[in-house]
């Protein structure tokens, strides 16, 4: 492969256990997110390429990072988002930090302890939500540390319910050893086909600091002032929650956590209009607002 291109998967955003850009997002803001989405998802198949050296990821990222910021040769995954970042004005920093995040998963595959676990969610889930803001014109100072807390939520929760394919297709664990070590479960313990009692332990404990993660990040919607993106974040943060505590009683090596998308279309649309509802309001529940847009 000497490509991104030749490296894609044929995943797209329809197929992520969260929405991408859903038809909740204004129209004039879904192309630059979907845009974005697909560079990443570019980057994020060249790291989970198990056909390519550590080496050779890493030169594949560099060069969607160079056509990105025109250092290099344009490469036909860069380009729509490069444009729509020009057409925005907007930096590209959020796409390089996910494109640190590949790097990282190129040459690293074990984690240590929490706090290596969130440094690594810090460049690989952080800065979606960062971007999402930013394209809406949102403001930094009063929504991104909820949504840093929301996202990160998001990317362990995807970690938990996919812990025994990435270590089966991929050699990766994101369960920190740490955790492991507490509960007296063994890396090892991912490939069988059921989770041991100790490995069932590591995963409730880490969904419940994605609850606690996803309570801290409960207030955005009521934070943002799109109305269609704080009913898309109402709806995300509904089917976190459903998800995290699905996997405090099922095992993921051997059941579906997601469940149906009958089941998660009714949970999203409850979550959205409940956030409809209370946007008259939300300057009462939260004084910071009394200055912002309608």
């Amino acid at each position: 492969m000497t490509t991104a291109t030749e490296a894609r998967s044929g995943k797209g955003h329809r197929d992520e256990n969260f929405p991408v850009a859903s038809h909740l997002i204004h129209p004039r803001h879904r192309g630059p997110i979907l845009d974005f989405y697909y560079f990443v998802r570019a980057g994020d198949d060249v790291a989970d390429n198990a056909g390519l050296s550590p080496e050779k990821k890493v030169a594949l990222l560099d060069g969607l990072a160079d056509a990105l910021t025109g250092k290099g040769p344009d490469d036909p995954e860069a380009a729509p988002l490069r444009r729509s970042l020009a057409e925005r004005g907007l930096p590209p920093r959020h796409a390089l930090e996910l494109l640190d995040a590949f790097r990282m998963d190129a040459h690293k595959s074990r984690y240590e302890n929490w706090d290596e676990l969130a440094h690594y969610c810090r460049y690989s889930a952080v800065p979606v939500g960062r971007f999402v803001l930013d394209v809406h014109g949102e403001d930094p100072g009063r929504t991104w540390a909820t949504s840093d807390a929301i996202c990160t939520a998001l990317q362990v929760i995807n970690h938990l319910q996919d812990c025994g394919k990435d270590f089966r297709n991929v050699d990766r664990v994101y369960l920190p050893r740490e955790t492991l070590e507490k509960h007296g479960a063994r890396v090892e313990d991912l490939g069988l086909e059921r989770a041991t009692p100790a490995l069932r332990a590591v995963i409730k404990e880490l969904a419940q600091r994605c609850l606690d993660l996803l309570e801290e990040g409960r207030p955005l919607p009521d934070l943002i002032d799109d109305t269609r993106l704080a009913m898309e974040i109402a709806a995300i943060h509904r089917l976190a929650v459903l998800l995290a505590r699905g996997l405090l009683v099922r095992d993921p090596l051997s059941e579906k956590v997601h469940h149906g998308k009958a089941a998660f279309a009714l949970t999203a649309l409850g979550a959205a209009t409940t956030a409809l509802a209370r946007r008259p309001f939300r300057r009462h529940l939260h004084p910071a607002l009394r200055g912002a847009r309608p």
